[in-house]
């Protein structure tokens, strides 16, 4: 089991952050991913998307998870939706194997996903009418959800009437409308322009404070996972492994005032260290050197 990297002293200005994370270790696991697999069979063969991913998730902990392109993330939180199936290892729910979906995690996708014939608050209806529940037990959950996301005077419009951030506030409470033990975002905010998407960061926060979740989050952004989570989980590519798991030493509550404090620099310089390391260069026998071809007539250099 991976063990998470130590805070720096230097960074820490007082006890309170230490004190979090202790308090954060001392709650029940919630998530428990252990010794996971994931190999495709391609025309080349074989290939390996993921490869002895082992983490633990605890009780209301925020976690993002970070890694350059083609390191098994989208593939990894399909696994732990119950979507899709690993090759080896096991994902233990509340010590118990996730074998497929279940009202038990929430997933928010990257993409659009309501129901574009349901009005928004038969859009949050649905997993609880799913689920067994009458109409006006599952309208008055709706209207409780609308309510915490801020959409309640939009309950009875159209999904083509919403913006995306909207679009996507629909979606969290959907998804927590069935009160899941964890909840599982795929770069749900990755199709909003910066100040919408900054919005909706603070809008998660927020939401993510007053009810009982834990949260694991995909992004390929690190001002966001720095700003979001408690730990980082770091992937690295071909195959997907685990790099590091990281302390978030950025104080909570947070705000983006704090993206220019040492802790946040820090944590983003570390985090751009392990995704793009600095290149290695090859001797010309080791590989083949890029041809650089002048593509215009202009003669003016740009340099």
């Amino acid at each position: 089991m991976l063990n998470p990297q130590p805070i720096p002293s230097y960074l820490i200005q007082s006890d309170t952050v230490r004190e979090r994370f202790e308090r954060l270790k001392a709650r029940e696991v919630i998530l428990e991913v252990r010794d996971l697999g994931k190999r495709f069979e391609t025309p080349q063969g074989e290939c390996a998307a993921l490869d002895g991913i082992s983490f633990k998730t605890h009780r209301r902990e925020f976690v993002c998870v970070i890694g350059p392109s083609g390191c098994g993330k989208s593939t990894l939180i399909r696994i732990l939706a119950g979507l899709e199936q690993q090759t080896s290892g096991s994902v233990l729910l509340d010590g118990k194997p996730v074998e497929g979906p279940g009202a038990d995690r929430g997933m928010v996708f990257q993409g659009y996903t309501l129901f574009p014939w349901l009005t928004v608050k038969k859009n949050v209806m649905f997993g609880l009418n799913m689920n067994g529940r009458s109409n006006m037990h599952a309208e008055r959950e709706a209207l409780q959800w609308l309510d915490l996301v801020g959409l309640t005077k939009f309950a009875n419009a159209y999904p083509h009437q919403l913006s995306g951030g909207m679009k996507q506030r629909v979606a969290i409470a959907r998804a927590l409308a069935n009160r899941p033990r964890i909840l599982l975002m795929d770069e749900p905010f990755g199709a909003l322009d910066a100040q919408t998407r900054a919005k909706m960061q603070t809008h998660l926060l927020d939401i993510w404070r007053n009810v009982d979740v834990t949260v694991l989050f995909i992004t390929h952004d690190l001002d966001e996972a720095i700003f979001l989570a408690d730990r980082i989980l770091v992937l690295k590519a071909n195959p997907g492994e685990v790099e590091e798991l990281i302390e978030v030493p950025v104080p909570r509550p947070r705000d983006y005032s704090q993206s220019t404090s040492p802790e946040f620099i820090a944590t983003k310089a570390r985090l751009e260290a392990l995704i793009h390391p600095p290149a290695v260069v090859q001797d010309e026998d080791d590989g083949v050197k890029p041809h650089m071809m002048r593509m215009t007539d202009v003669h003016d250099n740009v340099e």
